[in-house]
């Protein structure tokens, strides 16, 4: 028998024997039962109350408090890898230019921006080619396979915040960095791989590429909204603004 159940059946009791004493007292038994049958009556208006409308609001509050936390996970993984890596990776990508004039974020937007930015890059199609000929995309996997084994304890920790089992697509995200980072780790020599392994590291990279740049955009509105002082390090950051520049000069 839980505690709960405990509880429950201590607090009957405890009302029957108060309920009892009052009989006793007052030599009143009429009264009380009448005041029972309005308590019992009112019983459902009072569950209503607390399971539907003060419940709620607590877990409305703790799910804004847990997600405020999440945000702030997708900080750390942006800085400390995702920003870097899109960089990167928009360099591979063929259809750059198409995807810069949708992502070209600046202090003018408003939520209208970014959900019509939202619904530009569910159509696109990214074209990113891995190809074992190219001396940049051989540069490219050694230093993405450095970096990303050099932050597996980063990407290990993100993956046990239990908060994330309330954000599907970032989970998605860290999972898709951390199977690319796996495999690159298991290949020694990145120049001297057979062509269909070329294909499949396009395809992990396609993975990747695409669903950072859902969670960037989703970030940036998020700083936008909440941190404007983050937001303006962001646009400074912008990995598709070839313009950028940290440095304020107006």
């Amino acid at each position: 028998m839980g505690w709960r159940v405990r509880l429950g059946i201590f607090l009957v009791i405890l009302s029957a024997i108060l309920y009892l004493m009052d009989i006793l007292i007052f030599h009143d038994a009429e009264h009380v039962f009448f005041y029972i049958g309005i308590d019992t009556a009112f019983l459902p208006i009072e569950i209503l109350l607390v399971v539907l409308v003060i419940e709620s609001a607590i877990s409305e509050r703790e799910k804004k408090v847990m997600m405020e936390k999440l945000n702030m996970v997708i900080g750390a993984f942006f800085s400390e890898v995702g920003t870097d890596l899109l960089a990167t990776l928009t360099k591979f990508d063929h259809n750059t230019d198409k995807i810069r004039n949708i992502l070209l974020v600046n202090n003018a937007w408003s939520d209208k921006d970014f959900e019509h930015a939202k619904d530009e890059i569910q159509n696109l199609t990214y074209d990113i080619e891995i190809d074992g000929e190219n001396t940049e995309s051989i540069k490219f996997l050694e230093s993405t396979k450095d970096e990303l084994v050099d932050k597996r304890k980063f990407l290990l920790a993100l993956l046990e915040n239990p908060n994330l089992l309330e954000h599907e697509s970032f989970t998605e995200l860290l999972w898709a960095v951390f199977h690319f980072m796996e495999e690159l780790e298991h290949r020694k020599d990145m120049s001297h791989l057979p062509t269909a392994d070329y294909q499949h590291l396009s395809g992990d990279t396609t993975r990747v590429y695409g669903l950072l740049i859902k969670e960037w955009l989703q970030y940036m509105e998020h700083l936008m909204n909440n941190y404007p002082y983050l937001f303006s390090l962001a646009l400074r950051t912008n990995p598709f603004d070839p313009s950028a520049k940290v440095e304020i000069s107006e």
